[in-house]
Order: structure tokens, then C-alpha cells, then sequence
């Protein structure tokens, strides 16, 4: 049977909670393997695991259990392996990675930040800060609404704009937050977000960090801004020892039946 993948520890990290369960219908036993100074907490696979809010609380559960006894490398939702020989070859083999990330990671944890534009806030900007954008428009308004070309003209240059402000923003978001970081990790592009962020955070300074996210809201209006976290350091761990089968990761919004 194939064996899922929640997290890595130290060897000597204390035991997994006694009847501690996982993801499946019904939920398969958490158990420990050891390989050198490493351990890995799994349980058997279950068959045609999907991402639904049932199995992705059941792992985070099992990492919040296991995390709240030490430092645990947490695996992104759906990572399965072969079977348990296939996990304790990986501790073996990439054992000084996992002793440095936990290491590195031990009393930290994970904010995905997320941020897109307000769009009546940002079209103002882009009025503001382009006199060419903001000629074309008086004329087409003097116009009547302006020739058919002159409003394709005009609708290409506020794309464009919109598209420049984006990136310089998202640029901005990111300066303004990595002082009170450990280390930053760039989010695949989400449709409908100009910026995707993972921030590594030390627990105690959290406080700090979500200060700064807060300045960054009254700096930028023009800007949603959501906060995700404080998560298990998803973003701050890859390789893991199994590939991820579902869809869904750390950042990710919980999903539903």
C-alpha cells in the first residue's frame, strides 16, 4: 500500500499523540518512521484521495498535533508515497537538508500574503499619474464619448498602465514586508492577484510582521491585501519525499464537499 506523507521530524521528537488519525474515510492511524537522526509521520494512502475540506483538515490536524511538541517539516496536502521503504530511502538521501531546514525552521511559521487592486482606486491612480491617459480621456469626453478608435486607444492605455502599477506594486508589497521576515518565498501567479507571497516569520515577532502588513494597507488603499496564516512553513521546505497527488497546498484556501 502507498503511504502518505504529513511532516519530518527530528528522531527525537516526542511520539505522535496515541490514536492520533489522518486523512481517509475511514481515517488511517498515524504512525512514525525512522531513519537516522529523521522521522517521518505518515499513514497509509488511502484510494482516490481529493482535496475536500474533510481530508485537508484531517492533515492539518495531524500537523498541528505533531507541531505542537516541536519542530515538524510540514508536506504539502496529497503527498504519497510508493510505500514506507520509498520514504526512509528519501531521509536517507536528503537527510542534511531536512537537518537544516529544521534547523532553520524550528519556532517559525508560514503568512501567504495575497494582494490585487481596488479597481476604481487604481483606475484613479493611473489617471493621476499619466497626463497622456488623462488628455485622451478629456477628449473623448468632450467628444460625446470619443471615435471608436480613440476609445480602443484609450482603453489599451489604461491596460497597459494598470499593468505596469501592478507589478511595481507587487514589488512594493514585498519590500515593505521582508524587513520583518526571515526569508520570502515568491507564490505561483494566481489569476486575479498581482501579488502571491510567502513570508517566513518567527512566532514571537509575529506581532510585528502583522504590524507591518497593517501600514502597508493604510500606505497602499489602493490595494486588497489578504493575510493567510499563521500556517505550518509549507513554502520554506521543498524537496519533500513524495510527490503531491492532490491540488491543493499550504496558501491555499480550505476547500469544501
Amino acid at each position: 500500500m502507498s503511504t502518505y506523507v504529513y511532516g519530518i521530524t527530528a528522531v527525537s521528537h516526542p511520539s505522535v499523540p496515541e490514536g492520533l488519525t489522518g486523512v481517509g474515510d475511514p481515517p488511517g492511524p498515524v504512525r512514525v518512521l525512522k531513519q537516522g537522526g529523521l522521522a517521518a509521520v505518515v499513514s497509509d494512502a488511502p484510494e482516490g484521495l481529493r482535496p475536500k475540506r474533510r481530508e485537508l483538515l484531517a492533515h492539518q490536524n495531524v500537523l498541528s498535533e505533531v507541531g505542537g511538541s516541536g519542530c515538524v517539516l510540514p508536506m504539502r496536502f496529497g503527498s504519497v508515497a510508493p510505500d514506507d521503504d520509498a520514504v526512509t530511502a528519501v531521509l536517507a538521501e536528503r537527510a542534511e537538508h531536512y537537518e537544516e531546514r529544521l534547523g532553520a525552521l524550528d519556532g517559525r511559521v508560514e503568512y501567504n500574503i495575497k494582494a490585487n487592486h481596488v479597481e476604481e482606486a487604481v483606475l484613479h491612480h493611473v489617471m493621476a499619474g499619466n497626463p497622456e491617459i488623462r488628455a485622451l480621456a478629456e477628449s473623448n469626453r468632450r467628444q460625446g464619448g470619443g471615435s471608436y478608435e480613440d476609445k480602443i486607444r484609450l482603453g489599451e492605455m489604461v491596460a497597459a498602465a494598470v499593468k505596469g502599477k501592478e507589478a511595481d506594486d507587487a514589488a512594493a508589497l514585498e519590500r515593505a514586508l521582508e524587513p520583518a521576515a526571515d526569508a520570502v518565498s515568491t507564490g505561483p501567479e494566481s489569476t486575479g492577484w498581482l501579488a502571491n507571497v510567502s513570508f517566513l516569520v518567527n512566532r514571537e515577532s509575529a506581532e510585528e510582521f502583522l504590524a507591518a502588513v497593517e501600514r502597508v494597507r493604510a500606505d497602499m488603499p489602493h490595494l486588497e491585501v489578504r493575510v493567510n496564516g499563521p500556517l505550518p512553513p509549507y513554502s520554506f521546505v521543498e524537496p519533500g519525499p513524495a510527490e503531491p497527488a492532490g491540488t491543493a497546498a499550504g496558501g491555499t484556501d480550505v476547500g469544501t464537499e
